[in-house]
């Protein structure tokens, strides 16, 4: 028995804590770190008699992930009950939904640009078999389709604290926190696509002001369920699925379900049994030992005993609410990049990072309006002004110059008022003191001197003063025009029009 060939199939499911002020139904603050269990009330810790409220921001912050994603946005939802029995959840069960999930029928575009090369050769095969409805590759292959079944609301847990594994401690600061999950289709074929996938949400709901997404502050953590179509002497088999939880980096996305993948084709290789199509395993990542553990199995249904939560009524999404979360989401990076490109001529590298952030791609737009070259305007923000944030290590909000002051002194480098070099002068003096370019150039005495008969008079001034260069020149060493070049940059402090002198240089010699 041979097998003939097998693909993977993975579908994701991400939990994403949002921006709120508060948690998800009650008022304490709502923040990563602090004291243990100094951010809880009745209501996060479940104690008897406590009732929860929902927030219109919480429901408006899902509503725009939601949009963001693709997704129908329900008009009408309710909240439940999902019982199980763990040290971290105080009263035994978590507030969820169910079978209303405010978000319905998404998807995520990815770029087949970003896929390694041997995927983006798949092209239209590069596709589980297990994917219907309509074609994943959009755009004549530039982009693949992920579909989202469902976003729900629901609230985090507490945090479990192991120390030397003597004694475990549970902070429950995190009870309560609101968060959206995510549920994809099963339509991502290899590790690489569910980690893209992932860092593409991570993008999107960061750009829309959702989420923080830290991962490494579990901010945002994904659980992959992974299983293997695998065909052998004609017959398809399906490996079980295999659910690794709470992933928590791009890295160990891929590194999880490469391992996975390879562990399911050797057990099957190894035993040849029909696999129980309803047999499911919880695994955990060891990511010290690069392999997955087994941490449960699910022989069958497991009953959380949902029932609707009887202390919030079920509610309307109201239409206000929908509009003020569409105006939230606008334009998406990747619907950005696209018009950068198209619309200002620029790089790859430089969309990728002028949308790296919503600020950033919004200030570099203020300033390339009105700019008489754009991509100089990228440059100089790429270049000199993202160096001086790192350095600074601040953001785009907190530099002390505007987008005029870059689409300024852009301008005045195209109009060859001062020159490229002492466009950065002006540049550091902008920065210690907000002044405009023009003021700037007037009190340095800067601007150039562009009128040609004042250039040809300095010219001819260092010609005459040096006819030791003159007779090199007639005797074959061509490097004095750049010597002479020098002679009338010093003479004019650095401020005749560079072309326009080294033009009359070469004029003046060809009549010595």
């Amino acid at each position: 028995m041979a097998i003939e060939k097998y693909e993977i199939v993975i579908g994701c499911e991400i939990h994403t804590q949002l921006l709120t002020k508060t948690k998800a139904f009650c008022a304490c603050e709502n923040r990563y770190g602090g004291m243990p269990n100094t951010r809880v009330c009745p209501v996060c810790l479940g104690l008897p008699g406590a009732m929860p409220r929902v927030s219109k921001g919480y429901v408006e912050l899902g509503a725009v992930a939601g949009m963001a994603l693709g997704c129908n946005i329900a008009r009408f939802t309710k909240f439940d009950r999902k019982h199980y029995f763990y040290p971290d959840l105080a009263k035994g069960y978590q507030i969820t939904q169910y079978d209303i999930p405010l978000c319905t029928d998404g998807h995520v575009d990815l770029p087949m640009a970003k896929y390694p090369e041997e995927q983006r050769k798949g092209g239209a095969k590069f596709r589980p078999t297990n994917f219907k409805g309509e074609d994943c590759i959009l755009e004549d292959g530039k982009y693949r389709r992920v579909r989202i079944e469902r976003i729900h609301l629901e609230e985090d847990v507490g945090k479990s604290l192991h120390l030397q594994g003597a004694h475990s401690y549970i902070d429950y600061n995190r009870s309560g926190t609101p968060l959206i999950e995510i549920v994809t289709k099963p339509d991502m074929s290899s590790p690489e696509e569910a980690a893209l996938f992932m860092e593409t949400v991570q993008e999107i709901l960061r750009y829309v002001k959702v989420t923080n997404g830290n991962l490494e502050e579990g901010n945002m953590r994904c659980d992959a369920n992974i299983n293997l179509n695998v065909w052998e002497d004609g017959k398809l088999w399906h490996t079980p699925i295999s659910e690794i939880k709470n992933l928590n980096s791009f890295k160990a996305i891929r590194d999880a379900c490469t391992y996975e993948a390879g562990r399911q084709l050797k057990e099957f290789q190894e035993d040849r049994q029909e696999f129980n199509p309803g047999f499911k395993v919880t695994m955990g990542w060891d990511e010290a030992k690069g392999e997955t553990v087994v941490q449960r199995t699910k022989n069958s249904f497991v009953d959380y005993r949902f029932v609707v939560e009887p202390d919030i009524k079920p509610f309307s999404v109201e239409e206000e609410l929908i509009e003020r979360a569409k105006s939230k989401v606008g334009e998406l990076p990747e619907a950005k990049r696209t018009r950068l490109k198209a619309e200002y001529g620029l790089s790859d590298f430089d969309v990728e990072t002028l949308t790296s952030t919503r600020e950033l791609s919004l200030w570099f737009e203020e300033a390339a309006q009105g700019a008489k070259d754009v991509k100089k305007v990228a440059n100089w923000i790429l270049a000199e002004l993202l160096a001086v944030l790192n350095e600074k290590n601040i953001s785009i909000q907190e530099v002390s110059i505007t987008p005029r002051h870059i689409r300024e002194l852009v301008n005045a480098i195209a109009d060859k008022k001062i020159s490229n070099a002492q466009g950065k002068i002006v540049f550091q003096k902008m920065l210690e003191n907000g002044k405009m370019p023009a003021e700037i150039i007037k009190a340095e005495g800067m601007e150039t001197v562009s009128d040609t008969g004042a250039i040809d008079a300095i010219v001819a001034k260092v010609i005459n003063d040096n006819p030791k260069a003159i007779a090199d020149y007639k005797g074959g060493k061509t490097n004095v025009v750049g010597w002479l070049m020098g002679q009338v940059m010093k003479a004019s402090g650095g401020k005749v029009n560079p072309k326009t002198a080294t033009e009359l240089v070469q004029k003046h010699l060809a009549n010595v």
